[in-house]
């Protein structure tokens, strides 16, 4: 069975709703028109008959009626009728065919098959045994009939303002979910094409759709950039690993195809050894960088005290630190992840010794300036040649290796750059081929 759409399950409730709403609205006119046309022409036919009442009497064994005796008023009739039932003065409406008994102090409705009238009777005794009756006819008026009438006019009309009530709030309900359907088939398309790049076309104006559309494309961002971290991590990795692999697989078969001395064997172990640390630094260098691009690396933000944390890096680190040249603030507390951070300070540190002059000089400095912290990591090494000094910052570029003898992964400096971004900074160079590089990590003062 075909599920029902959100469209027509709202149009259906919409439909229910309007009927519920209007029998109640029409149940409630009913009434309340009735009632109130009802009571209020018995009040009118009583106020007349009994402010007439006043105004009969007997003199002489005759009926008497004052000056202010009205026979017709405000739309009712008075007539007067003797203890059997006869006619002493007054008139009826010619309409009034009604055989009515006398029901003292009454109001009531009668009917002839035609018409309607509200009587009111009330008997005016004279003496113990003789009186006389006095009656108020009052025909149901033609406004009350109207109001009756428009009540049941707009019950009969009702349904065909339902059914265009529904039809409209079904039309509207359709254009309100049109966005929605061209979002399900972009979201459709994307799939199909298998092309994260592509982003949904948000619609106009700041409601629920704009919001599910705005959601929609951070998450396809999101996913884009994992699928090309992914593929960044399996082309670097099988890069990569290339080497060491090819190097340990024809160790084992030279190893296995020909006899080897202690001496030779020990020697073959150390470099199968070597280029399996090598791959294991590599593939932990290669999850670490990745984890930081998903950002699937939890960032745990503390108060640290930066001259600290370097200190202490260094010292674990057992650099040679009589080659180190310190200057810093210590009194500059910031925001940061001690972990993350402490591996930036590794990474220009070990970069320095690496590149710069065997057992030479190493400066590192921290201070504030306006509303930045600087941390600087200067070497006196081979430095970096203008073209290439924007290329250090990719992945596995390495400045050329038969200058310094010297090679790693390649990944250091890309780490650097995504700490300080984690860290709301970012990384500045400054070398000279020949004296050196100062690498400066810029951080906002505001984080402390």
């Amino acid at each position: 069975m075909k599920r029902v759409s959100i469209k027509l399950k709202i149009t259906i409730w919409y439909f229910i709703l309007m009927t519920i709403m209007s029998v109640l609205m029409i149940g409630f006119l009913w009434f309340v028109s009735n009632a109130v046309t009802t009571q209020t022409a018995m009040n009118n036919v009583s106020q007349v008959v009994r402010s007439n009442l006043d105004e009969v009497d007997v003199a002489d064994g005759k009926l008497q009626l004052g000056n202010e005796f009205q026979f017709y008023q405000n739309g009712v009739y008075t007539v007067i009728y003797s203890q059997k039932a006869s006619l002493l003065a007054g008139q009826i409406p010619a309409s009034f065919t009604v055989s009515e008994p006398f029901e003292n102090g009454l109001t009531r409705m009668v009917s002839n098959g035609e018409n309607r009238f509200y009587v009111f009777d009330l008997w005016c005794p004279f003496g113990w045994d003789d009186g006389v009756w006095v009656r108020g006819v009052m025909e149901v008026s033609e406004d009350t009939l109207m109001i009756r009438n428009l009540v049941m006019s707009s019950a009969a009309a009702m349904p065909i303002f339902i059914l265009l009530a529904t039809i409209g709030g079904y039309l509207i309900a359709k254009r309100a979910f049109r966005p929605l359907e061209q979002m399900i088939q972009k979201a459709d398309t994307i799939s199909e094409a298998s092309d994260l790049s592509a982003r949904m076309e948000i619609p106009e104006g700041n409601n629920e759709f704009t919001r599910l559309a705005t959601t929609f494309d951070k998450m396809f961002e999101r996913l884009e950039k994992s699928f090309e971290a992914e593929q960044q991590f399996t082309a670097d990795a099988s890069h990569e690993l290339r080497t060491p692999t090819s190097v340990i697989k024809s160790a084992c078969e030279y190893a296995k195809k020909y006899e080897e001395t202690p001496e030779e064997r020990a020697e073959t172990i150390d470099m199968i050894y070597r280029q399996a640390v090598k791959m294991s630094d590599l593939i932990s260098e290669l999850l670490s960088i990745t984890r930081l691009d998903q950002g699937t690396e939890s960032v745990k933000f503390a108060p640290v005290k930066f001259a600290d944390l370097i200190h202490k890096t260094c010292e674990e680190n057992g650099y040679d630190l009589t080659r180190f040249h310190f200057a810093l603030d210590d009194t500059i507390i910031l925001q940061l992840d001690m972990s993350l951070m402490g591996r930036l300070i590794q990474n220009l540190v070990e970069n320095a010794i690496k590149y710069g002059k065997p057992d030479g000089q190493i400066w590192i400095k921290l201070e504030q300036k306006g509303n930045e912290v600087l941390f600087h990591v200067q070497d006196d090494g081979i430095g970096i040649a203008k073209e290439e000094q924007e290329k250090i910052w990719k992945r596995f570029y390495q400045v050329d290796a038969s200058r310094t003898g010297k090679r790693g992964a390649g990944l250091g400096l890309s780490m650097v750059q995504k700490i300080a971004e984690l860290h709301h900074g970012y990384m500045e160079l400054e070398s000279t081929p020949g004296k050196g590089s100062t690498f400066t990590l810029h951080l906002p003062a505001s984080q402390k």
